[in-house]
């Protein structure tokens, strides 16, 4: 990751960032740590869309997917009492939303490119409810 990347990466943590973060809070009724591992989600070369691209591969998912799941307070109460953290990754390349996210021990981990797929938005969001639904 480049200077580049870095001061697209910083703008994106001090401007957007909170804003993203606490719209997934309130789908999700609860908060829990996040934890984003930047240096593989800023692929370089591509920091003109990290503004674009970031949100839909990983944020609107898991704001729309948590939004679904938390609907009613069994599965709010069921998720809240077992999610700790959410990772946000690239890891591999994976640019499919079958294998985007994976759900371990209370950690919900986001594993997709963050540049490729990104309109794919919605299936994103049910492999996660999938994960999710399926751990507990």
């Amino acid at each position: 990751m480049g200077l580049k990347e870095k001061r697209v990466a910083r703008e994106f943590q001090e401007n957007r960032l909170e804003s993203l973060t606490k719209q997934i809070f309130k789908a999700a009724q609860f908060e829990f740590e996040l934890d984003i591992n930047w240096e593989t989600i800023s692929v370089d070369n591509y920091s003109h869309l990290y503004d674009e691209c970031w949100p839909k591969v990983y944020f609107e998912p898991l704001t729309k997917a948590f939004k679904e799941l938390c609907d009613d307070k069994f599965s709010q109460e069921a998720i809240s009492g077992d999610l700790t953290k959410v990772v946000i990754q690239n890891y591999g390349n994976v640019h499919s939303a079958n294998n985007f996210a994976s759900y371990m021990n209370g950690v919900l981990t986001l594993n997709h490119s963050p540049v490729t797929n990104i309109d794919h938005i919605n299936d994103r969001k049910e492999n996660i409810k999938k994960v999710i639904e399926d751990a507990l």
